[in-house]
């Protein structure tokens, strides 16, 4: 069990049976009586955020979480399907719970999904992920009228800025995490 003084940012907590993280916190000791304890919550099954805050005294539940390595096979309407590497089972996650992952995801990439009482309830994406550009203006030498950077769209249709000398058919490396360019890869 935590209690409130173990609560921190990224924690994972149950709050009525659902698995909640903290995504804010904030501490304050009024002059007389129990320190308080001002979270932000956010539900990882909804993504509803809350406003809890909590006593010195209170406790919580750790959120039983289990990462499981999946290989991504493909997308079906707004279900992603994926399969189990030890398995070989099948589980469908829905785009909503995806988030931002979506944008990266090609066939056959393992990623680590997470599950909350066997159910899927996310993905974490490696940090970077190689995509072809499959549409961008074409660049011209000496041209310097024109911005540091250009839209492209890559393979899974998830459109981002790169530099002016990315061409079509390119095969460009991204961070996951902020969807931004990272490098050309060579080769």
């Amino acid at each position: 069990m935590y209690t409130a003084s173990d609560l921190r940012k990224g924690l994972k907590i149950v709050i009525d049976n659902e698995p909640y993280i903290v995504i804010a916190f904030d501490f304050t000791k009024p002059g007389k009586g129990q320190s308080l304890y001002r979270t932000k919550l956010r539900n990882m099954l909804t993504g509803m955020v809350i406003d809890r805050t909590y006593r010195e005294g209170d406790t919580f539940e750790p959120a039983s979480l289990e990462e499981r390595t999946m290989q991504f096979l493909y997308k079906e309407g707004d279900q992603y399907h994926f399969m189990d590497n030890e398995t070989f089972e099948q589980i469908a996650i829905s785009e909503e719970a995806l988030g931002d992952a979506k944008n990266f995801l090609t066939e056959n990439l393992n990623v680590e999904v997470l599950l909350f009482k066997e159910r899927p309830i996310g993905v974490e994406m490696p940090n970077f992920v190689n995509l072809r550009v499959i549409k961008t203006e074409p660049w011209v030498k000496g041209d310097t009228a024109k911005t540091d950077f250009k839209p492209a769209t890559v393979e899974t249709g998830y459109v981002l800025r790169v530099p002016p000398f990315i061409e079509e058919g390119e095969l460009i490396t991204i961070d996951t995490r902020t969807g931004e360019y990272s490098t050309r890869v060579k080769g």
